[in-house]
């Protein structure tokens, strides 16, 4: 089992001296009699996971304290107000979302250090469950750190199984669909063989980690680091260390990974750099993994490819344009009127009136834009109930769904917007519970099922008929968060996220 904590670091000698004792033990004694052996004694992390300010961006201060003071569920968290004061609880709360006084280090050292082969032997190739291989799901469910593997035809469990603290930027798929791999907040990836049900591997890549990319000739995986400053690419088999690559422009400026996927027909992965100017692209086919540096205009927070991968379309979180690259030439052909900020990772295209479209969700507006693949003119800006998030359709669907989940407005925080891709406007506004966050959808391998997530403690799956959108089952889960479709994510479907 995978020890899951959040009590807290010893602090770098005298860096913390601002939160000395209160009533009690000074902070830095507080954290080392109860936190160190599980976060390391400079909060980078052990058997818990490390307790950054980086790391802990979406745990809010009183759910910090909350979980000092009264532990974890399903964790091996225990809860801390028997044993410490009020006063002593914030002050390691303050202290955890204090940063380093000096970055930390993680390279090849520390990576190769980590690497846990939990299975040794061959396991068989053939999956040890009735159901289609290509039709499951693998559901992250983040209210307890568990997955599922769900039966995408009957719609039932087949397996859960604990996962590593605040799974990250999505699972990917090895390019047959067996194994799927997964990276947390913290650095670590997993591996894990659907057909026998077994975590095969791990190892920790970083200290915070972006998301990571499996080569489509299923031999490679690449991790995008925030910290440190890294690229690390790793045995697609057993998840040993293959290269650390420091990203850092010609000058020597470092910069975070803002995101890396696969590139499969150029036979390349294509990293964007959060600090940096710069695509980087890096042929998984050649063994020393050369980085061909493309310069382009603002730095990059998420970026989207069309289908035939010769064009990147990028954005700045703070911007109000997209770039549009060529990546054959490594040049910029075209800007895009984005306002707000796009969530372009979770964009998706079809054909609309004969012409490849592409739409994107935004995180601050209430809309969806619809961008023309041909001209990188707005076809339309489609407004929706609120700011979303997620953005999935499929090629066997008419509607595009997307979510609210990004508005601070409850009233729009429960409601799934259907957009029909033939005509752009909005058609029906489904609340699977009302009052409840609503998040995400995934299509089944044929279209024929819409699965959405109640992104709540008591939350749960709810499974529509994607033709009538009539609610046909809904299965309990603790707060699910994605669901990613085996053969949709294989396919690279134009409905889904790639």
């Amino acid at each position: 089992m995978i020890k899951k904590s959040l009590c807290l670091c010893v602090s770098v000698a005298g860096l913390f001296l601002a939160f000395a004792a209160y009533a009690g033990q000074p902070v830095e004694k507080n954290y080392a009699d109860h936190c160190a052996s599980c976060h390391g004694a400079e909060r980078l992390g052990g058997a818990g996971p490390a307790l950054l300010p980086e790391n802990l961006e979406r745990l809010r201060r009183p759910e910090a304290f909350k979980t000092i003071a009264e532990g974890r569920i399903a964790s091996q968290m225990a809860g801390f107000a028997d044993k410490l004061a009020k006063d002593e609880i914030q002050a390691l709360v303050g202290l955890i979302y204090q940063p380093l006084a000096k970055a930390p280090v993680w390279g090849a050292d520390e990576i190769i250090t980590s690497h846990l082969q939990h299975v040794t032997e061959a396991l068989p190739d053939k999956p040890v469950f009735d159901a289609d291989p290509l039709n499951l799901f693998v559901v992250v469910e983040v209210g307890d750190h568990h997955a599922t593997i769900l039966d995408g035809d009957k719609f039932e469990p087949i397996h859960r199984f604990q996962t590593r603290f605040a799974l990250h930027g999505g699972p990917k798929f090895s390019p047959d669909g067996r194994f799927v791999y997964f990276a947390s907040r913290d650095g670590w990836v997993s591996k894990f063989d659907i057909y026998n049900l077994k975590t095969v591997a791990e190892v920790r890549a970083g200290i915070n980690t972006r998301n990571i990319a499996v080569s489509g000739d299923g031999k490679t995986v690449l991790v995008g680091n925030y910290l440190p400053h890294s690229l690390v690419l790793l045995n697609a088999e057993d998840l040993t260390l293959i290269k650390v690559i420091p990203t850092a422009d010609r000058s020597g400026k470092t910069s975070r990974v803002s995101a890396v996927y696969q590139a499969e027909p150029r036979g390349s992965f294509v990293a964007a750099l959060k600090d940096v100017k710069e695509v980087w692209e890096i042929p998984y086919g050649d063994k020393d993994f050369p980085v061909r540096r493309i310069a382009v205009d603002n730095y990059l927070d998420d970026f989207f490819f069309d289908q035939t991968y010769r064009h990147l379309i990028g954005a700045s979180r703070d911007g109000q344009k997209g770039q549009v690259i060529d990546l054959d030439s490594g040049k910029k052909v075209a800007e895009i009127d984005l306002p707000g900020m796009p969530h372009l990772g979770s964009g998706i295209t079809w054909e609309y009136q004969g012409r490849p479209v592409m739409a994107t969700p935004n995180l601050k507006e209430a809309l969806v834009s619809v961008i023309d693949m041909t001209t990188w003119q707005t076809v339309k800006q489609i407004k929706t109930i609120g700011p979303g998030f997620f953005m999935r359709s499929h090629e066997n669907t008419p509607y595009a769904w997307t979510d609210g989940f990004s508005s601070g407005n409850p009233a729009s925080r429960d409601a799934m917007t259907l957009i029909d891709k033939r005509t752009l406007e909005v058609v029906k506004i489904l609340r699977p519970i009302p009052g409840k966050t609503a998040a995400h959808v995934e299509f089944t391998r044929d279209g024929k099922y819409a699965l959405v997530s109640v992104w709540e403690m008591d939350g749960a799956l709810v499974i529509y008929d994607a033709a009538t959108l009539r609610e046909v089952k809904r299965l309990p889960m603790k707060k699910p968060s994605g669901k990613y479709n085996v053969y949709n994510k294989i396919t690279r479907s134009a409905g889904t996220s790639h």
